[in-house]
């Protein structure tokens, strides 16, 4: 692991493996780097794979929650890639990590050569913004890993089908650690107070069809787990309505989000990697 210092002298954790075409794998609202194991596994030996920590996340420092912002992470995200000296690299964003990616597209396109859109796009559900107000910030309720991996079946009971024990194992470590007899966060709790104005009932949400818009010109794909609560079958048609030339897999038994490890999955990152080539 290491670490760049951003402007404001916040340290922010990534991990890069493989050489070739850059894919900078951008993490979802409260996920690590930990997320993108299984990208990591199936193509370090084809590409150059960098997993990023954002600000208050993971391994990086924790901030002013004032900074925990879509602008402040493409910022931060600018600055690690001239910190390695790239000109530019495919952006893998799940969740919070594409909308990231639609702020690249206004305030540093030309660093862009293509973007995958994990489970995202320009119009975020309500009933999706409702669950994370649901649990984000708060102590996990589970006892331990193991209790934790064990209620998950019944937890994702008909939005995630077909998946193994093993990999339920692996999605809990990868959100929280276990310590001193109990589950704890691995963000920064303030994350919760960063978020709450935008995801009030009441709050305006901002069109962010023009930044997606801004996007001519890069190769692009979009993920959807067809049980997703963020990203609505509409607006992943309007979006490949305005670019019938991105690369598209709908997964039948995933929602938000899916895991990467998927054979669909893994076709549409493999598209944009070759437009990216």
């Amino acid at each position: 692991m290491a670490f760049v210092t951003a402007g404001d002298s916040v340290k922010i954790a990534y991990e890069e493996q493989g050489s070739g075409v850059p894919l900078l794998c951008l993490p979802g609202l409260t996920r690590n780097m930990e997320d993108f194991e299984p990208v990591l596994e199936a193509y370090a030996g084809k590409v150059r794979v960098i997993r990023v920590d954002f600000r208050g996340r993971g391994a990086s420092d924790f901030a002013d929650p004032s900074t925990y912002t879509p602008p402040q992470e493409a910022q931060d995200v600018v600055a690690l890639l001239d910190h390695l000296g790239l000109e530019d690299a495919v952006i893998l964003g799940t969740s919070r990590g594409g909308l990231v990616a639609l702020m690249l597209a206004v305030m540093a396109k030309a660093r862009l050569r293509g973007v995958i859109f994990n489970d995202v796009g320009p119009e975020i559900m309500a009933e999706g913004l409702a669950n994370i107000m649901d649990y984000i910030g708060k102590p996990p309720s589970f006892p331990s890993l193991d209790a934790a991996a064990a209620a998950m079946p019944i937890l994702y009971d008909g939005v995630f089908m077909g998946v193994a024990e093993a990999q339920w194992r692996n999605f809990v470590r990868r959100i929280w650690r276990e310590e001193g007899g109990a589950l704890h966060l691995r963000y920064d709790p303030r994350l919760r107070d960063a978020v709450a104005p935008a995801f009030a009932p009441d709050a305006v949400a901002p069109d962010l069809w023009p930044l997606f818009d801004a996007l001519e010109g890069v190769p692009l794909g979009l993920i959807r787990g067809r049980q997703s609560n963020i990203l609505s079958s509409e607006t992943a048609a309007e979006m490949r309505r305005r670019r019938p030339d991105m690369a598209f897999a709908e997964l039948d038994d995933r929602g938000h989000v899916p895991f990467l490890d998927e054979p669909g999955s893994q076709a549409v990152i493999d598209a944009v990697l070759e437009a990216a080539r």
